[in-house]
């Protein structure tokens, strides 16, 4: 009966002594984060001075490198890992502008990895692709091509996105405005099919035609936003023009007044460049040999500064790092900060950490992932672990209400889903968790376009998801017990078959050399 008493004084002292421990703690991440932030400073330097991260560019090499600084400067030890190669290039200078039937520079971007036009400027007219009758009749065609920009999108009936229109039109107006882009949409996705070509190969042919140029607008449904990404044609440049100026140029050429371009675009190829992660490291003292990792890909999309994508992710994990050094400098478990690199190509980065250090992964306590903008983080999912409920929803106790009470909880959650760095971890059975964001029109305004800029960024929400993920670094150090890797039995398929778990991902090691 005595020891029975002693058990439990002792275990008393043990759960009293830890929950005065943390509360000291948590108060002094907050304390730091609130009163001494450094994100609005990281944001001018990574986004401001450095700028867009396209894989295979010296910005890339030089975003890794700023943070090995900063991480240096706050006393913790980083590195830089090569796992791969990419191919290197540079944005210049781009113009272009239509000088017939009369004179306006264009809202218009070159690219990624698109050919310049060698110091010079390229003037031609401007064709639409045609709507032919089979890809016979476009063979035939093909020639007509040569020495001319081909315009291969479809030209958009109105520049207002849906939300504008719910707003104010007329019911009749509206559903007009829809049926009738949608009938243009199936016409233009006919007319290319027509080609024998898709949109992805249909450049290709017509720059082995002798085509001047590929004009594009993929319109992001917002005002004045676009998408931008890489082009796939090797000697003559591609440009993506804003939706105004394509319809503009799409109009006059539609009704023969041909139009006229002068483009110039001076970027350079870099040849074959070393691929990177950046890897931060506070050393455990008591566990030095398990592992808690905070993730965030450090690359982006060049058409403008990655603000969202992933800019706002790194910041997080950047000061999450920082807070934890300063107030919790002697963690029980190791704590590793990974940077990752050509994310948006197929997660090849964090995909060849876990090929390559399989003896953090298979001794990883949890890893907690931030790239969906710059949100405070409404969900949490248990990425079909089926224990997760018990630690996820103990960590998230110790989170401020104010912080916590947004989010949402899915227990057991979808098994591996997911399009960011931690799927990378969940598909090689280690218990990945992706930070999801609130929205801010996200996908409309900022991922992947034309206008994803540091003046997107809520920094309020930022430093919210900032002391969430140290909180949650600092309690899954601190769990005693190591966390379940037993996953949910899948249901069978609608053929009756046994579903399966995503399976590990290959990274592309040597990406972008043709």
């Amino acid at each position: 009966m005595k020891k029975k008493i002693l058990l439990l004084v002792l275990l008393f002292v043990y759960v009293t002594g830890n929950a005065q421990n943390d509360s000291v703690i948590i108060s002094a991440i907050q304390k730091e984060a609130t009163e001494n932030s450094q994100l609005e400073r990281l944001a001018h330097e990574l986004l401001d001075k450095i700028g867009p991260r396209l894989v295979g560019s010296p910005q890339m090499q030089q975003a890794h490198d700023w943070v090995v600084s900063k991480y240096t400067g706050w006393n913790i030890p980083a590195k830089n890992e090569k796992w791969g190669e990419w191919r290197g290039w540079e944005r210049g200078i781009t113009h272009i502008d239509m000088i017939s039937p009369w004179v306006r520079s264009l809202e218009g971007t070159q690219l990624a990895w698109s050919p310049s036009t060698g110091g010079k400027a390229v003037t031609a007219g401007v064709i639409i692709i045609p709507d032919l009758a089979d890809s016979n009749a476009f063979a035939k065609w093909l020639p007509a091509a040569k020495g001319k920009f081909v315009m291969i999108s479809m030209n958009q009936p109105t520049g207002r996105p849906d939300y504008n229109w719910d707003e104010f039109g007329k019911k009749e107006s509206v559903e007009k405005m829809k049926r009738e882009r949608d009938s243009l949409t199936e016409k233009w996705s006919e007319r290319i099919k027509k080609t024998g070509y898709t949109l992805q190969t249909l450049p290709e042919a017509l720059e082995k035609a002798g085509a001047a140029g590929i004009l594009t607008s993929y319109w992001s449904k917002g005002f004045g936003v676009n998408k931008i990404f890489g082009a796939k044609t090797k000697k003559i440049p591609t440009v993506d023009i804003s939706l105004e100026d394509y319809g503009l140029l799409y109009r006059l050429t539609e009704s023969g007044s041909k139009p006229k371009l002068s483009i110039q675009t001076d970027s350079k190829e870099k040849g074959i460049v070393p691929a990177m992660n950046t890897i931060g490291e506070i050393k455990g003292t008591e566990k030095p040999d398990e592992y808690v990792m905070l993730s965030a890909h450090l690359d982006s999309w060049d058409g403008a500064t990655g603000a969202t994508d992933n800019g706002t992710g790194t910041l997080v994990m950047l000061e999450a790092m920082r807070i934890l050094k300063k107030v919790y400098p002697n963690p029980k478990r190791t704590i590793l900060a990974g940077h990752w690199g050509s994310e948006e190509q197929g997660l090849n980065g964090s995909g060849a950490f876990v090929e390559d250090h399989p003896e953090i992964v298979n001794n990883l306590q949890a890893l907690f992932n931030q790239d969906n903008g710059t949100g405070r983080v409404t969900n949490i999912s248990g990425q079909g672990f089926l224990h997760a409920y018990e630690y996820i929803t103990r960590w998230l106790s110790k989170v401020p209400s104010h912080i916590k009470d947004d989010i949402q909880t899915s227990f057991p959650g979808t098994p591996g889903g997911g399009g960011s760095d931690f799927a990378s971890f969940v598909t090689a059975g280690a218990p990945g968790f992706s930070l999801s964001s609130l929205s801010w029109s996200y996908g409309t305004y900022t991922w992947h376009t034309n206008r994803d800029t540091y003046d997107k960024i809520v920094f309020d929400d930022v430093r919210s998801n900032a002391i969430l993920t140290a909180i949650l670094v600092y309690m899954a150090c601190e769990d005693p017990r190591r966390t379940s890797r037993e996953r949910i039995v899948l249901p069978v398929n609608s053929r009756g078959e046994q579903s399966k778990w995503p399976a590990k991902r290959t990274p592309n090691r040597r990406g972008g050399l043709d």
